[in-house]
C-alpha cells in the first residue's frame, strides 16, 4: 500500500510539473505574440459595438451635445451609411462607411464624446458670450500644445470655419473634441498644403471622415495593392514595375516635401507600408501620422537621459547619447530618407523585380544606392545630412533612368 501511495504522490508532482510547464509555455507564446503582434490582444473590432458607437453619437447629436457637417447624413439623412469595422486600437476608432455612393473612413481617438476634456470658456460663461479672438486663441494654443507649433490666428482657418448660431455651443465642443485628435489638427492644417496627406471631408462631434484609400501591407509583394487602388491594367509583371517605380518616386517627392517645404522639417517616426496608402494617381499619402512631428516637439521628444544610444530611440527616430552630459542629443541622427531605404524601397529593388520579361537595367544600381541609403556609415549629422542628399539625388536618377528605360521599350 505504501509502494502505491508513494507512487500516486509521485504521479501527482510528474503531473503538477508537466501542467506548470505546459502553463508556462503558453505564457511564453502569449509574450511573444503580444511583442510581435500587440494588435492580437488589442480591442475587439465588432460591427454590433461599431453600430452602438454610432448610435451613441446620434443620440448626443439629438439631445444638442454636439454637431457637425456630417451630423445630418448620418443620424438623419442617412446618407453617410456604416458599412464594417476597420480597426481599434487603444481607443482609436477606424470605420469604413458609405457617404453618398463614395466610400470613407470615420475615425476618432476615443469612443464617446463625452470623454474628450471640455473648454473650460463654455463652463464659466454662455456659449454666446465667449469672444471670438478668445476663442482663436484658445485654438491656436492648443493646436501649439500638440505641434509644438506657433500659429497665428489667421493661419488656423481651416480648424475653425463655423460660425455662430442656434447650435453655437455644440459647435465650440465639438470643434474642442477634434482639436484633441493630433492626427485630425495634421490632416486639417496640411491638407491645403500637401497632396501626401489625407483629405478632411467632414465631421460630427468627435469623429471626422477622411477619405478612402486602400493601405499598404508588408505581406503584399508589392506592397501597395496596385489592382484595388488602380485597376486591373497592372496585372502584368512590366506594369507592376512601372507602377512600383512611380510610387517610388512619389515616395522620394514626399520626403522633400516634409523636409523642405513647411516652417519646420516633418519627421515621421512610425514608416512602415500600413501607414501609407496610394491614389489611383500613385501618390503616396500618410494615412496614419500619430507619430509624425515637427521639429520643435522632436528635439523635445528626443532630448531625454540616457545611459547609452540604445535610449536615444523613439520608434524610427534616432538620436546619440552623450556620455560626458548622460543625455540624448535633440538632432535626429537618422532621417525620413534611411527608413523609407530601409522598411520600403529594400522590399522592392531585391530579386522580387528580377526576371527575363522585365527590361530594368538599374536593378543592380538601386540596390546599391538603397543600400547606401539605409546605412550611410557615419551617423555624425553633417556628413550623415551630406550623405542623405547625394542618396535622394542618386535615387531619383536611376529611377527617372529607369522610367525612361520602360518607356523605350514599349515605344
Amino acid at each position: 500500500m505504501r509502494g502505491t501511495a508513494g507512487w500516486a504522490r509521485g504521479w501527482r508532482r510528474r503531473s503538477l510539473l508537466l501542467l506548470a510547464s505546459w502553463a508556462a509555455g503558453w505564457l511564453l507564446l502569449a509574450t511573444l505574440l503580444f511583442l510581435g503582434h500587440p494588435s492580437v490582444f488589442s480591442e475587439r473590432c465588432t460591427d454590433e459595438r461599431s453600430r452602438r458607437i454610432l448610435a451613441r453619437l446620434c443620440l448626443d447629436y439629438s439631445k444638442g451635445a454636439l454637431t457637425g457637417d456630417l451630423c445630418e447624413d448620418l443620424c438623419i439623412a442617412q446618407k453617410l451609411v456604416y458599412k464594417h469595422c476597420l480597426y481599434y486600437d487603444r481607443g482609436k476608432k477606424v470605420i469604413q462607411a458609405e457617404w453618398r455612393g463614395q466610400p470613407v473612413i470615420l475615425k476618432s481617438k476615443k469612443e464617446i464624446f463625452s470623454s474628450y476634456q471640455r473648454l473650460s470658456l463654455l463652463e464659466e460663461m454662455e456659449a454666446q458670450d465667449v469672444p471670438e479672438a478668445e476663442l482663436l486663441l484658445m485654438v491656436a494654443l492648443e493646436v501649439k500644445n500638440v505641434l509644438g507649433l506657433e500659429f497665428s490666428n489667421s493661419s488656423i482657418g481651416p480648424l475653425w470655419t463655423r460660425r455662430r448660431g442656434l447650435h453655437w455651443k455644440a459647435q465650440v465642443a465639438s470643434m474642442w473634441s477634434l482639436l484633441q485628435q493630433e492626427e485630425y489638427i495634421y490632416f486639417s492644417l496640411l491638407q491645403d498644403f500637401s497632396k501626401h496627406v489625407l483629405r478632411v471631408l467632414g465631421s460630427c462631434g468627435h469623429f471626422y471622415a477622411v477619405e478612402y484609400l486602400t493601405a499598404g501591407h508588408a505581406w503584399h509583394k508589392t506592397l501597395f495593392p496596385l489592382e484595388d487602388a488602380v485597376g486591373p491594367s497592372f496585372r502584368g509583371t512590366k506594369s507592376k514595375v512601372k507602377a512600383i517605380i512611380d510610387i517610388a518616386l512619389s515616395f522620394l517627392d514626399m520626403v522633400q516635401h516634409f523636409d523642405n517645404d513647411f516652417s519646420h522639417q516633418l519627421h515621421l517616426c512610425d514608416i512602415k507600408p500600413e501607414n501609407f496608402a496610394i491614389r489611383n494617381d500613385l501618390t503616396v499619402v500618410a494615412i496614419d501620422v500619430d507619430m509624425a512631428f515637427f521639429e520643435p516637439k522632436m528635439r523635445d521628444i528626443l532630448e531625454q537621459n540616457c545611459t547609452g544610444d540604445e535610449d536615444c530611440n523613439f520608434f524610427d527616430c534616432f538620436s546619440k547619447c552623450d556620455l560626458k552630459i548622460r543625455k540624448c542629443g535633440a538632432q535626429r541622427a537618422n532621417n525620413n530618407l534611411q527608413v523609407i531605404c530601409d522598411k520600403i524601397f529594400r522590399h522592392w529593388f531585391s530579386s522580387n523585380l528580377r526576371g527575363p520579361a522585365v527590361p530594368f537595367p538599374f536593378q543592380s544600381q538601386l540596390q546599391k544606392a538603397v543600400h547606401r541609403c539605409a546605412d550611410p556609415g557615419s551617423k555624425d549629422f553633417t556628413p550623415y545630412q551630406r550623405t542623405s542628399l547625394n542618396s535622394l539625388s542618386e535615387l531619383y536618377q536611376l529611377l527617372r533612368a529607369s522610367q525612361k528605360e520602360l518607356q523605350m521599350v514599349d515605344g
